[in-house]
């Protein structure tokens, strides 16, 4: 396998709002989801690859990627640390350089500092710019991994964490994630709380788990802009047709920009004040963070 050029050192923050799943064993699942609008494309080597398939997936990967100059927005979910297959997964995509890795089933920061030594070795052997292979962590698909979600500060690459469901249920034997009025149970409902703390504690974003009904766009969009009220800067997604609703949702709208652009202006205006007046109300140092994370999600300088 030939690897393509090597990648240096991105020169902006990446857009995180759809994270969209394509099996890793599907030549044309992959194109059709990297031709599409996500902002991040994760080839699965893990759920979505039988274990006899997987050896193949993983050049077929490589070899996807090594096609592609958006690398950067094309990432590798790995198989978990604990199943003894993450180092080959890593040691057959490295090579064509992906712009990050979805550690899946982690169980707090030594997971993602033992990813980060496999990355390291790898961008050296490759021509790899050293640590800018970005790391995102699954962190709630174990009942272990429930308890480590704030141990999460500091750890090397990361940039963002999900949470899941699925995996969690099958390991507490749950046959019922929702209730009759389509929220989660409490459990799951924690998991999520759990995410957003732990990501916000650690520094970085904090991306919701899937809707598997990919046809039920308005109950994604609903979901998609309840989370975002809440702290969540992204979603994941397994279908195509919910990539659109997705970024909308994600996408702060005119009234919101401005509004930040105004908070943001009244505090430049009053340097080294810890309060200040806006249209009558008092705003303080919280609403000025929170009006430049907005522009930086829209991509705008604060």
């Amino acid at each position: 396998m030939n690897a393509p050029t090597s990648r240096t050192a991105p020169s902006t923050r990446p857009r995180m709002r759809s994270w969209l799943f394509a099996p890793g064993d599907s030549e044309r699942k992959m194109a059709k989801a990297a031709d599409g609008p996500a902002d991040i494309v994760l080839l699965d080597l893990e759920d979505s690859v039988a274990p006899d398939s997987k050896p193949a997936a993983r050049a077929l990967v490589h070899d996807f990627l090594a096609t592609r100059d958006d690398r950067e927005r094309l990432w590798v979910r790995v198989n978990p640390l604990a199943g003894g297959e993450t180092l080959s997964d890593l040691e057959a995509v490295m090579p064509a350089g992906p712009g990050g890795v979805m550690l899946p089933k982690a169980e707090g920061r030594a997971d993602v500092e033992a990813l980060d030594a496999h990355l390291t070795k790898l961008e050296a052997i490759h021509g790899i710019a050293p640590g800018t292979t970005r790391v995102a962590a699954l962190v709630t698909e174990t009942p272990r991994a429930m308890f480590c979600t704030g141990d999460y500060e500091g750890a090397p690459r990361l940039v963002a964490m999900s949470w899941g469901a699925e995996d969690l249920s099958s390991a507490l034997g749950a046959r019922v994630q929702f209730g009759p009025d389509g929220r989660y149970m409490p459990t799951f409902e924690l998991a999520r709380s759990l995410c957003l703390l732990g990501a916000a504690a650690a520094g970085v974003a904090a991306i919701e788990t899937i809707q598997a009904d990919f046809r039920d766009l308005d109950g994604l969009r609903e979901r998609a802009r309840m989370v975002r009220g809440q702290g969540y800067r992204g979603m994941l997604a397994i279908h195509p047709a919910q990539v659109e609703a997705i970024n909308d949702a994600f996408t702060p709208g005119e009234e919101e920009i401005a509004h930040a652009r105004k908070v943001v202006a009244a505090f430049d205006a009053n340097p080294g004040a810890g309060t200040v007046g806006l249209d009558g109300a008092m705003l303080d140092r919280p609403h000025l963070a929170l009006a430049r994370n907005l522009l930086a999600d829209a991509g705008l300088d604060a």
